[in-house]
């Protein structure tokens, strides 16, 4: 159960008219919650969106759909992506410049 409060949600993923969201705290993972799809703003009804909630009485009753934070996330996702997906260089290749 999540506590009643303000929390930042992200959609983890959608079981039939479901969506499934984590319920982040501060620093950590606070919980899950499930919610009727058509609950959520029309434009946040997608993996990754991220959503200020509010809890009351261990419920959802509010979800604002932030746009700009959905966008940073996705940019910095992508870009840890290409970094880990980049070929790391062979020893040798920092004497490539020298002539032998």
């Amino acid at each position: 159960m999540i506590d009643d409060g303000t929390y930042t949600a992200v959609v983890d993923r959608f079981e039939n008219d479901l969506a499934v969201l984590l319920v982040e705290g501060e620093e950590e993972l606070v919980g899950e919650s499930v919610v009727d799809r058509e609950a959520l703003p029309e434009d946040g009804q997608h993996v990754d969106a991220v959503f200020s909630v509010v809890v009351e009485d261990q419920e959802l009753a509010e979800a604002t759909y932030q746009e700009h934070e959905t966008e940073d996330r996705s940019e910095a996702a992508q870009s840890r992506f290409d970094r880990l997906s980049e070929r790391p260089p062979e020893a040798n290749d920092e004497n490539s410049d020298d002539p032998e």
